[in-house]
């Protein structure tokens, strides 16, 4: 995997001149991975998650390109990774997954801009801002704005808020919470987690969380909530992770239906290179 991109790192970097890849080029996060995920009363879902950061030494005035394989509308509206599907055995989601590559550049002041296109060369555009803090405390604060353009949801703004508290070098407490609105849907979509995660030596790692999702005004109140416990560990030396997950949840469709409950459980496979 690591070889095939960067052949294709490469490949891109060469249509903007000569200089060597090896000379400044530079391949990050990269993941790779398939996730089997099952709900009561609703059908198995399969997912096959890809992406990687470049770093191009020919087209230096973009600082990375980004490439992958994903949920169009979570890349897009910059939702926090840790309310993906492949995260947190949600409803079924809206979207099919489809590929999604573009440019990035670093501003100063904690500002990044994006410009790219999801599957069907569907373009979009993206504007970050970014800002931490540490209490004296110990607790770590994380704040995250995004201004979106999309044709499907045109302008539209995700904010993001993340609160981290270390009980031990190994125990932690986080609460994390999100919230996008648009001009296509005017109400605000709202996520949040709390959750407890316990490390353990060579890479393994329990969580505990508490999930909720909902619209406010929407008349249903959550449309979704529930708990889910995950634990992981490397199968492979340090590169290869299984994940195995399961949850109990609560949702509620509309408001004509009743609240009903589902329980969950999921798998995946990841590899990192």
């Amino acid at each position: 995997m690591r070889s095939a991109t960067v052949w294709l790192a490469r490949s891109v970097d060469g249509w903007f001149g000569d200089q060597p890849f090896e000379d400044g080029g530079e391949i990050s996060n990269g993941r790779i991975s398939l996730s089997l995920l099952k709900r009561q009363g609703e059908s198995l879902d399969t997912a096959l998650r890809f992406s990687v950061h470049l770093r191009l030494p020919n087209a230096e005035k973009y600082p990375y390109v980004f490439l992958g394989r994903d949920d169009p509308r979570d890349v897009i509206t910059d939702k926090p990774t840790e309310f993906s599907r492949q995260q947190r055995i949600t409803r079924d989601r809206t979207d099919p997954p489809s590929f999604v590559a573009g440019l990035g550049l670093n501003l100063p002041n904690s500002v990044a801009l994006r410009v790219g296109f999801r599957g069907g060369l569907k373009p979009f555009a993206q504007a970050r801002y970014t800002r931490d803090w540490v209490l004296p405390s110990g607790t770590s604060v994380d704040f995250r704005e995004t201004l979106f353009w999309a044709q499907s949801d045109r302008f539209g703004s995700t904010s993001a808020l993340s609160l981290e508290h270390a009980l031990s070098p190994t125990l932690a407490l986080r609460w994390l919470a999100s919230a996008t609105i648009t001009q296509a849907s005017p109400k605000f979509a709202m996520s949040s987690t709390l959750g407890a995660y316990q490390s353990f030596a060579r890479q393994r790692l329990l969580t505990w969380e508490l999930l909720m999702d909902g619209t406010p005004g929407a008349g249903i109140g959550l449309s979704d909530y529930g708990t889910q416990v995950k634990w992981q560990q490397p199968v492979y030396r340090d590169w290869l992770l299984v994940e195995v997950l399961g949850g109990h949840f609560w949702p509620r469709h509309d408001a004509a239906s009743p609240r009903t409950r589902a329980w969950a459980l999921g798998s995946s496979l990841k590899m990192r290179f």
